[in-house]
């Protein structure tokens, strides 16, 4: 962070309220048991992972097979997506409350990276199942933290609107554990925000309204984010499930405040060389749920070469597996 950047997040600190945080837990445990709150999810998922837990150090006791329960407990990087896209960013960017995406991120990725490397390990003897122990301490002292400091601290600083953003974007998530996503009475029935559709954008290839662009950008075949000249997030499209979640509650944050800390310098790096003219294009190839994917990364730019901003696309390369390996 440089010294400009410090001394902005210091001027914004003397804005923010006074927050009184000697009711913190009850006012936490008191979302924790409205139904369908995202608070109450994920306390759910956090009750059935301590009886995964639980079962996997009965089963490592008593010398039982250990595969199911693990499995089970890999939806755990379901939960920490949810944290990482929709809790810590907002902590951080809003609320200059950095302690969780700073220390709390970075172990959540290091218990996925965890978790990946004993799923690999095909030699699940005494040294995987010492692995094994030692990642079930983690997860248990993981959630002691989000039980002690994060769901705590969120409750204490998040307004309504955005509960109310963080329940509608939890939609898009896959169910962690089982627990499937209840209905928030108090939000049911709120409206949502309206896009109009009349007007036509004239170009030099054509014109096209809102709504053809729209459903256009949908169509394409791959996940498309933009990132504007400001670093801020402007636009994703929505073409169905995506691999990478980008939550509507993201959009006009700073791009570097949606990747965990060891992902951040990357970005950063990369719009750095976009904005200085040093590249132009990064690809990056990288497998998510078994399936090869390739994330480009390309500056955009007007017709004089000024840099209007960094444009990601998303697209799952199965389809070119496939057929250039058919026939082996």
């Amino acid at each position: 962070m440089s010294i400009e950047e410090v001394n902005k997040s210091l001027e914004k600190l003397k804005t923010l309220p006074k927050v009184d945080y000697s009711k913190k837990d009850e006012l936490a445990q008191k979302l924790i048991n409205t139904v369908g709150h995202p608070l109450y999810t994920l306390n759910k998922e956090n009750e059935a992972l301590k009886s995964l837990i639980e079962k996997a150090h009965k089963a490592l006791d008593n010398g039982w097979e250990l595969d199911e329960v693990f499995n089970d407990i890999r939806d755990v990087s379901i939960h920490y997506a949810e944290k990482g896209d929709l809790l810590y960013p907002l902590l951080k960017v809003k609320y200059e409350i950095s302690g969780p995406s700073d220390v709390m991120w970075t172990t959540d990725d290091e218990i996925r990276d965890d978790i990946n490397a004993l799923a690999k390990d095909v030699e699940r003897g005494e040294e995987w199942k010492e692995k094994f122990k030692i990642l079930l301490g983690r997860l248990t002292q993981m959630i002691r933290q989000e039980e002690k400091v994060l769901f705590p601290v969120s409750a204490v600083n998040f307004t309504d609107e955005e509960w109310h953003g963080i329940y509608r974007d939890r939609f898009s998530y896959d169910s962690a554990f089982g627990i499937k996503e209840e209905t928030w009475d108090e939000v049911k029935d709120l409206p949502k925000s309206a896009v109009g559709f009349t007007d036509k954008i004239n170009m030099p290839t054509g014109s096209l309204s809102l709504e053809q662009i729209e459903a256009l950008m949908d169509t394409i075949p791959m996940e498309i984010t933009f990132v504007d000249v400001d670093d801020t997030n402007a636009y994703y499209n929505d073409n169905g499930e995506k691999f990478f979640k980008r939550p509507q509650m993201s959009l006009g944050r700073k791009v570097y405040s949606c990747h965990p800390p060891k992902v951040e310098a990357m970005v950063r790096a990369i719009i750095a060389d976009f904005k200085s003219g040093k590249r132009n294009e990064v690809q990056v190839w990288s497998e998510k749920k078994s399936m090869p994917m390739c994330i480009t990364y390309r500056a955009v730019r007007d017709k004089n070469g000024n840099y209007l901003g960094t444009a990601e696309f998303v697209q799952n390369m199965t389809f070119a597996k496939n057929y250039f390996t058919k026939g082996e």
